[in-house]
């Protein structure tokens, strides 16, 4: 059953804010009443499986800034969410690489500190079951991970 996913900014301020422990402040820039439709259940995992996967990575190699932008692009139909920050980078080989199940670049990570390797590949998952797509991009100043899944019909 497919149900309207609307409340996608708030979601993100959710999460964001029931973060504790992190070493850099997450500048959020958040459009409201985006609409995606799909499977509500799957989708708020692909939301808050982005959010904690890819923020907790972003907040380990960033230097001095993680940025979490979610805005609409109507000419593309798509919603567009996108973390970035300032720390190395993916690098070019990799950039497809991380989203292999089991795949962890930081090979110092304990897997008992850190995950399986396996949560870019489920969102990622999740992300084309709606017709949608993860990705991480090059971005001049570190790492830059998308996802863009199609506005409904019905709403911006």
């Amino acid at each position: 059953m497919l149900a309207s996913v609307s409340r996608r900014a708030e979601l993100c301020r959710a999460t964001v804010a029931a973060r504790h422990g992190d070493r850099l402040v997450i500048d959020t820039r958040l459009q409201p009443g985006l609409t995606v439709e799909g499977n509500r259940g799957r989708l708020v995992r692909l939301l808050t499986n982005v959010l904690t996967n890819v923020l907790d990575n972003a907040q380990r190699h960033a230097d001095r800034r993680v940025e979490l932008v979610l805005r609409g692009d109507p000419d593309a139909g798509l919603a567009v969410l996108e973390v970035t920050d300032d720390g190395p980078g993916i690098p070019d080989d990799d950039r497809e690489r991380i989203f292999e199940r089991f795949t962890r670049l930081d090979d110092a990570r304990s897997r008992d500190l850190g995950g399986a390797g396996l949560g870019p590949a489920i969102a990622r998952d999740i992300a084309q079951h709606h017709d949608g797509t993860l990705r991480a991009e090059p971005h001049p100043h570190g790492a830059h991970l998308v996802a863009r899944l199609p506005l409904s019909p019905s709403g911006s």
